[in-house]
């Protein structure tokens, strides 16, 4: 058997099939841990199939398995994200979101329709490897703690460790038939930081009766960069940004409370916990000279995404055999952050990306905007590239 012609042939076939799921899950889209509607659908289709599963991980997570009929132990893990974001569509196909305020603005519904048709492909191939594959339908990967973290604390690796784990995510900068990779740390790891600045409050006209943390937290907003620019190893990504003030006084009236939110991101974990303290110490230190209070809560998010070199390495040489060299692109390292990185602390991980864009449909809008789609002939990729690098690893080592 032609595994390459094969996969080809069964991923042309689904096509139409896996683009009424992604439209259906488009439709329809939920919010981190409330994923009921989608996770009933993902087990309706796998019950269809004939794949057997278990549900109610982390509440609405599906894990489900094939077992190859060759000989072979080898267990490979395969995850695609569910949940979809907070944003009202603004696109006006027929397809667009029917839950006002809510859309799959980040492709997650092209992820999990796709890991649908990898499952259906892998069904129907069975013969042709040996081993495991461990299908993740994974909800709550953009809310903290992230539903990966959850759906690991609740054993789904306990029963079958698996050898590895591959998971893909679309990218609007490649162009649709295209995936790229990248070995080593590829994505940021991403705490929320949570600063409430009290003083005694008054008339803007009489500031030397009031401590005024207005200017308090501008001071420690302004002076915090310094941990970025000053402490952080310039070799080493490093981003501290603050994107929510509320100091609810008036012009003429300085509050007793100014509340800022932000996010660190950074590429080293003994820096990340290194920059707490700082951050801390620094803030705490510029509210008691300014003669206010400075309580600081920093939440921690995901790590830092290190895609292990040998499996990625692998995985970019099986995907050159499947689409061909031209369409393999490499990767830059993002500042964006992933819950996937759970995963890889534990085994060998490669997170790769999959080309959604096509300039001649006009489909060029960024993750996590009101006017996101992708080119639905990337469904075909999709599923037959992660189904081709699960049979390849899995026969790589029996």
């Amino acid at each position: 058997m032609d595994i390459i012609s094969t996969i080809q042939d069964l991923s042309n076939e689904l096509l139409p099939e896996i683009i009424r799921i992604r439209r259906h899950l488009h439709m329809h889209p939920e919010l981190s841990f409330m994923e009921t509607e989608t996770s009933a659908f993902i087990c309706d289709r796998l019950n269809s199939a004939g794949i057997r599963h278990q549900s109610g991980i982390a509440k609405t997570g599906i894990v489900a398995l094939i077992q190859g009929h060759q000989s072979g132990k080898k267990i490979i893990a395969l995850r695609a994200d569910i949940v979809a974001l907070p944003i009202e569509e603004k696109n006006t196909t027929s397809y667009k979101s029917m839950n006002p305020g809510i859309m799959h603005a980040c492709g997650h519904d092209a992820h999990t329709a796709s890991l649908i048709g990898t499952s259906l492909i892998l069904d129907k191939m069975k013969e042709v490897f040996g081993g495991t594959v461990m299908l993740i339908f994974q909800p709550g990967e953009e809310k903290a703690p992230g539903g990966a973290m959850l759906m690991l604390n609740e054993g789904i690796f306990d029963p079958m460790r698996p050898d590895l784990i591959l998971a893909q995510h679309v990218l609007p900068s490649l162009n649709c038939g295209m995936a790229g990779f990248a070995s080593g740390a590829i994505m940021a790891s991403s705490d929320e930081i949570y600063i409430t600045i009290r003083g005694k409050g008054g008339h803007a006209a009489t500031p030397n009766r009031v401590n005024d943390t207005v200017l308090s937290a501008a001071q420690i907003i302004t002076s915090l960069q310094q941990i970025v620019s000053r402490h952080a190893n310039p070799f080493s990504p490093t981003v501290l940004s603050f994107g929510k003030v509320i100091a609810n006084g008036a012009v003429n009236v300085i509050p007793s409370e100014v509340m800022i939110e932000g996010t660190l991101r950074t590429m080293d974990e003994k820096w990340r916990k290194k920059a707490h303290d700082k951050i801390m110490h620094m803030a705490q230190s510029i509210a008691e000279s300014m003669g206010t209070t400075c309580e600081l809560n920093i939440v921690g998010g995901y790590p830092v995404l290190n895609n292990d070199i040998e499996v990625t390495n692998s995985s970019k040489a099986f995907a050159s055999e499947f689409l061909g060299s031209d369409q393999i692109a490499h990767l830059d390292p993002r500042m964006t952050a992933e819950d996937f990185a759970f995963y890889a602390a534990m085994i060998p991980a490669s997170f790769y990306r999959l080309g959604i864009a096509n300039p001649e449909k006009g489909i060029t809008s960024d993750l996590h905007t009101p006017y996101f789609d992708i080119d639905e002939d990337a469904l075909k990729t999709g599923m037959g590239l992660m189904a081709y690098l699960a049979i390849r690893h899995l026969q790589n080592e029996q």
